[in-house]
């Protein structure tokens, strides 16, 4: 593993950590949390497939 890899790896632990405390703040139930996840995966899948389709 490189140094680079380090760092990258240790920005996305970061970059993970910030996501965690933003959804935190809303201070949601189980339920909605789960269910905003979903929602969210649902619409990056979505965009990825249209890019799939259109060959970008």
């Amino acid at each position: 593993m490189t140094e680079y890899e380090t760092v990258r790896i240790v920005a996305l632990v970061g970059w993970l950590v910030l996501a965690l405390s933003a959804v935190a703040s809303f201070r949601l139930n189980w339920k909605q949390g789960v269910r905003m996840a979903l929602l969210w995966i649902a619409i990056f899948g979505g965009v990825a497939v249209l890019f799939s389709w259109l060959g970008a």
